[in-house]
């Protein structure tokens, strides 16, 4: 049997340390061309020094890591050249306008005077930003921002993608945008690696996620894998007391998203049909006395996430070069 073909992301043994603390510990990711990976965990997994070696921004200490077929410590600048990186916020020069930061860009990248005028009218068209084009960029909105940002990136058309959240701090229309660009990249066969703080983000957009935990990938797989790992479906029950709610939770892995501990909720896994719901009510409550309130819903990638890290998507900022 024939190997697979390379990945334009290929990294196998990932580990990286500051000082003695260690960040990452035997890492393996894989993102094919045309493939969106989504990165995925709490504050202090790792994401972003992930994304930091990809970027050969800073270097691995153990393991092989590829970027469009190169070596991100021995062919540092083949990878910057077939790479781009738009971080969290927008790096865009504010008193130029839009069309001049993308000529300038363009310009950099190699560009004659003629092709950066084209590359800068196509990509402004391209994000709906043709009419703004001639104002300076200190007047743009914080959508526009970051879609000229993401365009300025893909002015050298690379062949891999980094977005470190993309989209935090966006109303849902500039979202939505900036999902289907996404989407337009990799059907073009942009190899697209993503972290995010939104599940529904990765939900939508990602081939593959990847949950990391401590520095390792706790899990990993499409996003339907993944939510039936965690249980197609939840029974949500809220406990009749503190007592009862320190009974149940014996029973089970599964946190409620975005329910504050003083609600008393849990959530167990469950096929979903009526007579296992009510064979687990069951031998959950066979008293009847220890549950209040339940309800039956479809398992989430929230699910997945609490289950893994133990904690949620809000509390998930990472600090720092983690």
């Amino acid at each position: 049997m024939r190997p697979p073909p390379a990945g334009a992301v290929e990294v196998r043994g990932l580990s990286k340390s500051y000082g003695r603390r260690a960040v990452l510990h035997s890492v393996d990711l894989r993102v094919p061309a045309g493939g969106v990976l989504a990165l995925l965990g709490p504050n202090g997994a790792g994401k972003t020094t992930t994304v930091r070696v990809l970027a050969t921004l800073t270097g691995p200490d153990a393991g092989s890591v590829r970027v469009a077929g190169y070596d991100v410590v021995t062919e540092r600048r083949r990878v910057q050249r077939a790479i781009s990186l738009t971080g969290q916020f927008a790096a865009v020069d504010e008193t130029q306008t839009g069309a001049e930061n993308l000529w300038t860009t363009a310009r950099l990248a190699g560009l004659t005077r003629a092709a950066a005028r084209a590359r800068a009218a196509g990509l402004l068209e391209r994000f709906g930003l043709s009419e703004a084009g001639g104002r300076l960029v200190r007047t743009y909105s914080g959508g526009m921002r970051r879609r000229l940002d993401l365009a300025a990136g893909l002015v050298g058309e690379p062949r891999v993608l980094f977005l470190d959240e993309p989209t935090t701090g966006l109303d849902p229309r500039s979202r939505q945008q900036l999902w289907q660009v996404v989407r337009e990249l990799a059907a073009a066969g942009t190899a697209v690696l993503l972290t995010t703080q939104y599940l529904e983000e990765a939900d939508r957009l990602a081939d593959r996620v990847a949950v990391l935990h401590e520095g390792r990938v706790a899990a990993e797989g499409t996003p339907a894998e993944l939510k039936a790992a965690a249980g197609r479906s939840l029974l949500e029950v809220t406990a009749a007391g503190p007592a009862a709610h320190a009974r149940l939770a014996a029973h089970t892995r599964h946190p409620v998203p975005h329910r504050p501990p003083g609600t008393l909720a849990l959530a167990f896994p469950t096929s979903g049909d009526a007579h296992h719901v009510r064979t687990l009510l069951d031998e959950l409550d066979p008293g009847r006395d220890q549950i209040t309130d339940f309800a039956v819903r479809r398992a989430t990638l929230d699910d997945v996430f609490l289950a893994l890290t133990g904690t949620t998507p809000a509390d998930a900022k990472e600090p720092g070069h983690v």
